[in-house]
């Protein structure tokens, strides 16, 4: 089973099972971590803002014209920052490694 990493809001690291197919807003439900998903994964919000580890961002697919426009509305917005909801799991992508943001902010959603 593919692993990723959640660094939480207070740098402690989480390493959780990572099945394939499931995005990484719905792994972090799965396990308990905090991100909210207001809008359940349908690219309405940037509530599942998260801050992807350098060396993984290149390996992920490029955003969308919709997740970026979701993503000027993120908090705390960096460089490589993606919506959890379109990162989906793949065996390229085991021991993934993903921030979360300081906090979050509902627009749109």
């Amino acid at each position: 089973m593919p692993k990723m990493t959640f660094v939480e809001r207070d740098g402690t690291r989480r390493e959780v099972e990572a099945p394939l197919g499931l995005s990484v807003l719905e792994i972090a439900h799965k396990h308990g971590v905090d991100i909210e998903g207001a809008c359940e994964g349908s690219l309405a919000c940037s509530t599942c803002h998260v801050v992807v580890d350098g060396g993984w961002f290149k390996k992920l697919a490029a955003p969308t014209e919709d997740e970026e426009d979701m993503l000027d509305l993120a908090f705390d917005l960096q460089e490589t920052s993606r919506l959890g909801c379109q990162i989906i799991m793949t065996d390229a992508l085991d021991g993934l490694v993903v921030k979360l943001p300081s906090g979050t902010r509902n627009a749109g959603g």
